[in-house]
């Protein structure tokens, strides 16, 4: 069984991988999260990664205020990817941080809960990546097998997130159950 930290590393993996993928015309495609690009949806994640080290340090959502407002992808989005991702993955290595009280949006966390919830978004939206540039959209399945436990039957949809589970059969892969759970058509 992998650690969390190791889910961690092998999901960001996952979404470099993708990251990586984009040609130049791709940027402007479509991506399964509705009203965003490929742009949007890298821009995101650089977003949620240049939050870690601020939150993991102790900063409140209101001490950073509107600092990652506005594109954070600037003229290399992929630079821009790999500097957030490699200061956010510093920043989780650090001692102690599963341990820490984190302070998000929706309320004070133990740092496990919230690197839990930020292995998942990178491994959906590397998923949601694959899908939209038309590459290999296949995740790790330790990942997905660990995630799929994490999440449970609950799915976080319908709501701000993700849209209503989508029913997928009893035969279905745990890959797709699990994007499945999250609104999803895998």
């Amino acid at each position: 069984m992998a650690t969390l930290i190791e889910l961690h590393a092998t999901a960001m993996g996952e979404f470099d991988r993708r990251v990586r993928d984009v040609g130049p015309d791709d940027w402007g495609r479509p991506t399964p999260c509705a009203e965003w690009t490929v742009r949007d949806l890298v821009d995101h994640l650089v977003t949620e990664q240049l939050w870690v080290p601020h939150l993991l340090g102790g900063a409140r959502v209101k001490d950073v205020g509107d600092r990652f407002e506005g594109d954070q992808l600037g003229d290399d989005p992929v630079a821009a990817w790999s500097a957030a991702a490699h200061a956010a993955r510093e920043a989780w290595l650090a001692p102690y941080t599963l341990e820490r009280t984190v302070h998000l949006s929706h309320g004070d966390v133990p740092g496990e809960v919230y690197l839990w919830e930020m292995t998942f978004d990178l491994a959906v939206h590397a998923w949601d990546l694959a899908r939209a540039l038309g590459v290999d959209e296949r995740l790790d399945p330790v990942l997905v097998s660990e995630l799929r436990d994490w999440l449970g039957e609950r799915g976080f949809g319908p709501g701000p997130m993700f849209d209503a589970p989508v029913a997928v059969g009893s035969e279905a892969a745990p890959q797709d159950r699990l994007i499945a759970l999250t609104g999803r058509k895998p």
